[in-house]
């Protein structure tokens, strides 16, 4: 874990919100000035805090109006298997996040398509890459939250 301070915490607060803003209005923002701001921003990426910058895109925009949560349960649990089901996950751009779960569902899948069609597509495609014993696809009707933002 990495030690910040209060002035390192406003930084990555301001660039959380619009990293796409100036250093000039970042150091603004947080009080101090463009070179100091730059320094810490040069630590926080090297110590691996700040990671690559992307672009967020709006999805309904593009045509991406599904988003599927798809719950999955396996009864392989071998190395082997897992391997398989990771690459076919990393292989499809339709996953936009995937995690291993403790409970009674294994993985869960957050899954952005263009429609339902795309979605069975994208499901076809899945089980005759791995198998799995059961998955069960939740429909999102309405988005409430979405960030990536951590609450510092």
């Amino acid at each position: 874990m990495v030690r910040i301070d209060d002035t390192d915490r406003k930084i990555l607060i301001e660039l959380q919100e619009d990293a796409s803003r100036s250093l000039d209005e970042i150091a603004k923002a947080v009080g101090s000035s463009k070179t100091p701001v730059w320094n810490r921003i040069r630590k926080l990426r090297e110590a691996g805090v700040i990671g690559p910058q992307t672009v967020r895109l709006d999805a309904d925009a593009l045509g991406f109006e599904a988003c599927f949560f798809v719950l999955i349960r396996t009864s392989e649990h071998e190395a082997a298997w897992q391997r398989r089901f990771l690459a076919a996950l990393k292989a499809r751009p339709e996953v936009q996040e995937a995690h291993r779960l403790a409970g009674d569902i294994d993985y869960i899948l957050k899954v952005r398509v263009r429609n339902a069609r795309a979605y069975d597509a994208f499901y076809q495609a899945l089980i005759s890459e791995v198998k799995v014993h059961n998955v069960t696809a939740l429909l999102s009707m309405e988005e409430i939250k979405s960030t990536t933002a951590l609450p510092l």
